[in-house]
């Protein structure tokens, strides 16, 4: 899914120009996916404990397959937008179910955490996978090729995973067992939370369309609190949040979401927009980043046999926004090798060093029967701080932009530059509430 998320970003400019896609309507097709993902992550985490990994990972597959033929063949805007919906709901189920497949199969703590750095490192070279073959097809033959790649790639995991995967025993849930109160409130609280705020891109803070969904959302979500609170059978467990890793992990994840995810989509649009590359170009230009992320990932798997998450949750989001904030400086005349190489070499690597101790943070001290919950709560947290600062940095780049008293090309870089400070912002603050990390981890529980 990082790669999906990556192809995309590259093939944005095309769909806008094929579809006759407004600026909004762009931002949407990353929106429309975050929203969708970042609203069930939960039930999806929760349901991978419950019926078992197997069927909720074949189930999420399925769905996001048949999502990106759809989103392939859209003739529309809507449809487009409307697709990649789908693929969120569809991921959302896909992702905390394997986490769970990890959790479940390697039992030992030294080798869970080296899996989940493969896991990280992996997912790093998706992303650039994702950047280069995006490019490749939008330039080559379509942008619609960047989704119906994923038709022949989760047709062929489908069949490996029916034989391969051991089908583990779910705990013997039934519609009485599953809090469905909880899990409805909690999907609509996030939708409607992350909906209003991606709603400012084309409306002010104050507006009641601003400020409906957001109120309703946090209305649901507190209601959502109250229900946990008194279930036998809840879907978030309060008590987890005991968890001082755990809780740590979550916030850090909503912070270094919010950067990341918008650092993505603006270096993409001043790569094509700005500095004038074409859709494969841009892909190529991604491959240092992506490679340094790796670098970083094996960094941090080989650091945690000796020291805890803490360390490299400080590092990590550290650098990342010493380079976010070099990247601001985005010159109307700039660069590639001059004003982007350096600096996305730089955040990038601090990502790396983030991304698997956050994981194994957000899951240290939880019981096998609860790692899909644990991480359903990172990606939850990781995929609604997405949505909501990418629109938040969104509204800065804009208001940036539109008082911008040069030529257009120096109003976009200059707004641009701004969302990167911005997210260069976000990604200190992360460091600052690692601090809070206990000094000394807890393995990842056994049982």
């Amino acid at each position: 899914m990082i790669r999906d998320v990556s192809i995309v970003n590259v093939a944005l400019p095309a769909m806008r120009e094929s579809l006759g896609l407004s600026t909004t309507g762009v931002q949407w097709v990353v929106n429309a996916y975050a929203l969708g993902f970042a609203g069930l992550l939960l039930f999806g985490g929760r349901a991978a404990d419950l019926f078992g990994a197997k069927p909720v990972f074949l189930t999420g597959l399925i769905g996001f397959t048949a999502a990106s033929l759809a989103g392939g063949m859209a003739d529309t805007g809507g449809l487009l937008i409307a697709a990649r919906s789908v693929q969120g709901l569809a991921g959302a189920v896909l992702a905390p179910a394997t986490m769970t497949l990890i959790m479940t199969t390697f039992l030992e703590p030294r080798e869970r955490t080296r899996a989940l750095g493969v896991w990280s490192g992996t997912m790093a070279a998706g992303g650039a996978m994702g950047a280069v073959v995006g490019g490749m097809l939008t330039q080559w033959v379509s942008w619609r090729w960047v989704l119906f790649v994923n038709v022949p790639i989760g047709v062929a995991l489908i069949l490996a995973a029916v034989p391969l995967i051991a089908r583990a025993p779910g705990r013997g849930a039934t519609l009485r067992t599953l809090d469905l109160p909880g899990a409805i409130t909690v999907t609509l609280g996030l939708t409607g939370v992350v909906y209003g705020v991606v709603t400012t891109d084309t409306h002010s803070w104050g507006s009641a369309a601003v400020l409906v969904p957001i109120v309703a959302g946090a209305a649901l979500l507190a209601l959502f609190v109250l229900i946990e609170a008194r279930s036998t059978h809840a879907l978030v467990p309060l008590r987890v949040f005991r968890n001082r890793s755990l809780a740590v992990a979550d916030v850090a994840a909503l912070l270094i979401g919010a950067g990341m995810f918008a650092m993505w989509f603006y270096v993409s649009l001043y790569l094509q927009q700005v500095l004038g590359f074409d859709a494969l170009q841009a892909g190529f230009a991604f491959i240092p980043g992506s490679a340094m992320i790796v670098a970083g990932t094996m960094v941090a798997t080989r650091s945690l046999g000796r020291i805890s998450p803490r360390p490299l949750l400080l590092i990590g989001p550290l650098l990342a926004a010493a380079g976010l904030a070099w990247l601001s400086r985005f010159p109307a005349d700039g660069s590639y090798t001059a004003d982007v190489l350096g600096p996305l070499m730089l955040l990038t690597f601090g990502m790396g060093l983030a991304m698997t101790p956050l994981a194994v943070a957000g899951t240290a001290g939880m019981p096998r029967h609860e790692a899909g919950l644990a991480s359903g709560l990172i990606n939850t947290s990781r995929q609604v701080g997405g949505a909501v600062g990418l629109a938040a940095l969104s509204t800065v780049s804009a208001h940036i932009a539109a008082n911008h008293t040069g030529s257009a090309k120096s109003a976009l870089a200059a707004g641009f530059g701004g969302a990167m400070l911005g997210a260069a912002v976000l990604l200190a603050a992360a460091a600052l509430v690692a601090t809070l990390m206990p000094r000394r981890g807890k393995a990842p529980a056994q049982g």
